[in-house]
């Protein structure tokens, strides 16, 4: 417990957040509670369970993802397959860069989410100073305006940024908060017209340097340094106190019905789009920029279909696993004989079904750390 407080407070301290609410981490003797708000959707648990629950838990996945047994051989379980035209498993490795994304339409009539992945879309210097991009969004009454973002907001991104004529400074000067702040504004700008459909949006912008996050809606990013899940979005649920206030405050009001939504109706209290909702439901991003070290090993950005029913804690677990060659799905697919981060972004999505997901489930895991080819 010790050695993850500190794994945490060292990340803390390298974090440069703004106007986002930080984590709690509260460690007592063992007899009193360990909070944690978050990560676990602020779930409570008494320290003296704390190791009977993490064992069982990892057993659970382990039985689900076909761990090896000891005398090597893959677990004969069946499992859920992706093997669907309508689902996607795609792996990339490059040079700078290993990744993998996997989306699914699970038990939905429709396909709604998105993924984007643009590797070097900004790059400085004669392409000494790259930095990458990576998005999941999560679209709500149609794909629409999910496949506007997927198409344009990175572009949205470079444009603002070389508006401000950054030149051979690279991004380093870069308010990131007012440029993602900018970008989603255009963003809903550009889509107005759609006035009954929307879009989460978390994305990624990963340099050599630093990474910066930025976040609108429920889908979520979480890092893993040091085998520590830290949560770099905090989800834009209606009843969070801050978005509650917010939204009341603006006129609007929270309804429980089938969950906390906004005027009964959306279940998340930011978004693009949704027209019809505003001023209540609002389309500025809240960010967060950290600086990169050599303990972080990788990131995870996905849709609420997985955060619904897998913690950050277990879906970094899962993701260890596969990147080091523990662990691969059991069904057959695209990107599975290579294992590495598209395995971990199927094994995630199948996951998340198997624990009784209903919703689409869209899956990117980035690399931070280079692998062996031995690993894999």
């Amino acid at each position: 417990m010790n050695e993850v407080l500190s794994v945490i407070k060292t990340l803390n301290s390298r974090r440069r957040r703004l106007k986002i609410r930080r984590m709690r981490y509260t460690c007592q003797n063992s007899r009193s509670h360990v909070t944690s708000s978050g990560g676990d959707g602020g779930i409570e648990r008494k320290d003296g369970n704390l190791w009977g629950e993490y064992k069982k838990e990892e057993k659970k996945i382990e039985e689900f993802v076909g761990a090896k047994t000891k005398d090597g051989n893959e677990s004969k379980e069946e499992s859920l397959s992706l093997a669907s035209p309508r689902n996607d498993v795609v792996l990339v490795d490059d040079a700078d860069s290993s990744h993998g994304s996997a989306s699914v339409i699970g038990m939905r009539k429709e396909m709604e989410d998105t993924v984007k992945v643009e590797l070097g879309f900004l790059s400085f210097n004669g392409g000494e100073k790259k930095y990458d991009f990576y998005g999941v969004y999560d679209g709500h009454g149609g794909a629409l305006v999910a496949e506007a973002c997927k198409e344009r907001l990175h572009r949205v991104i470079v444009e603002e940024i070389m508006e401000r004529k950054l030149g051979k400074k690279g991004v380093s000067g870069v308010e990131w908060e007012k440029v993602m702040e900018d970008c989603f504004r255009r963003m809903d700008e550009e889509v107005v017209k759609n006035t009954m459909i929307g879009s989460t949006a978390v994305v990624a912008v990963v340099g050599k340097e630093e990474i910066v996050v930025a976040n609108c809606g429920d889908s979520r990013a979480v890092m893993c340094t040091r085998g520590v899940a830290a949560p770099l979005s905090v989800d834009h649920k209606p009843d969070r106190p801050d978005e509650l206030e917010r939204v009341e405050a603006a006129g609007g009001r929270v309804i429980n019905w089938n969950g906390h939504r906004v005027l009964g109706v959306l279940a998340t209290s930011r978004s693009i789009g949704d027209e019809y909702l505003k001023p209540f439901v609002s389309s500025k991003p809240e960010v967060t920029v950290i600086d990169r070290t050599e303990n972080d090993e990788f990131i995870i950005l996905a849709s609420d279909g997985l955060w619904d029913v897998i913690t950050n804690e277990s879906a970094c677990r899962v993701t260890k696993r596969c990147l080091s060659g523990r662990t691969r799905r059991r069904s057959q697919g695209v990107g599975s004989e290579r294992g590495g981060a598209a395995e971990a972004a199927a094994v995630l999505t199948e996951l998340a079904m198997a624990r009784g997901s209903k919703d689409n489930i869209s899956v990117i895991v980035v690399e931070l750390k280079k692998r062996s080819s031995s690993s894999c």
